[in-house]
């Protein structure tokens, strides 16, 4: 099924983000994962890719098969395309296509030191090369605080426009960790005339050991309210998971109150306790949204 079908029949997506494990560990270890998230019944699961053909990337499609074709839960294969030649996009693409996945979320990618090729600059140039070669469903990432690299939000949000004019069907968030961040962007995304569903990705910061390199990698800011959970509970591991979940909690009550979001997309780092915790305690606003 194609995710644009389930925005179709559903005013509130729930999702979940996966990723596929260290190249030097057995694939088996992802297998109870996979079984547990899709035990929750999301809309679909999202498998994420690396840059510059990386050897992890066979088992990115392989993840999005057995997602596909065992455990009957909709994949959304990540392909990137930075420093990665036409051919190995292409292949990915056929393999894709093979296994009957039909929906792939179509990113730039980081740039990775050191290899050198100038087949894709950019996603809008893996987009039409998507379409050219296949009947997929294309979503694409947004960030509510502005892409790092972006001169300002306003310019971003252009540069976002323009890829879904190339045929993005939706879009999913960036993690962001202050609501009104989410807020703003909606109401600028929406008046710049991109109106494909939005789901608002949410991290829940349950490890201190991942707080640090989040927070640089996404390069998002970190509200007073967060940054007091994590200084009060920063030497208590228990604690600071469940303070974790309960702030992503309300982070996802106040957008699906808000009405401002066609669904939540939960990075929940290949973490079942984390998801079920989270499942169970929205999932009721989750079905009460889709009753409306």
């Amino acid at each position: 099924m194609k995710i644009s079908d389930i925005f179709k029949a559903k005013k509130a997506v729930y999702s979940f983000e996966t990723f596929p494990p260290k190249a030097d560990s057995d694939i088996s270890v992802i297998y109870d994962v996979l079984a547990s998230l899709s035990d929750l019944k999301p809309d679909y699961i999202s498998v994420t890719y690396s840059a510059g053909g990386k050897s992890n990337n066979a088992r990115s499609l392989e993840i999005a098969s057995l997602l596909k074709n065992k455990y009957h839960i909709e994949p959304l294969a990540h392909l990137t395309c930075i420093n990665s030649t036409k051919e190995k996009v292409e292949e990915a693409i056929n393999v894709l296509k093979r296994e009957g996945v039909e929906n792939v979320l179509a990113l730039r990618g980081d740039r990775v030191p050191g290899i050198d090729c100038n087949d894709f600059k950019y996603c809008s140039d893996l987009i039409p090369f998507i379409k050219e070669r296949a009947d997929f469903d294309l979503a694409g990432a947004c960030y509510p605080e502005g892409h790092p690299e972006a001169e300002s939000l306003d310019v971003d949000i252009d540069n976002l426009k323009r890829k879904v004019d190339l045929g993005l069907t939706h879009l999913n968030t960036q993690l962001f960790f202050d609501n009104e961040d989410f807020f703003r962007f909606i109401d600028k995304v929406r008046a710049a005339g991109i109106n494909v569903p939005i789901q608002a990705g949410i991290m829940p910061l349950t490890k201190k050991t991942t707080i640090d390199r989040t927070i640089q990698m996404a390069a998002t800011k970190i509200p007073a309210k967060l940054a007091r959970m994590i200084n009060k509970f920063s030497d208590d591991p228990e604690a600071l998971k469940e303070a974790g979940i309960l702030y992503a909690e309300d982070q996802i009550a106040d957008i699906l109150s808000s009405g401002a979001s066609q669904g939540i997309h939960v990075y929940v780092m290949n973490n079942p306790y984390v998801a079920k915790r989270i499942t169970d305690n929205v999932i009721g606003l989750i079905n009460g949204v889709n009753k409306e």
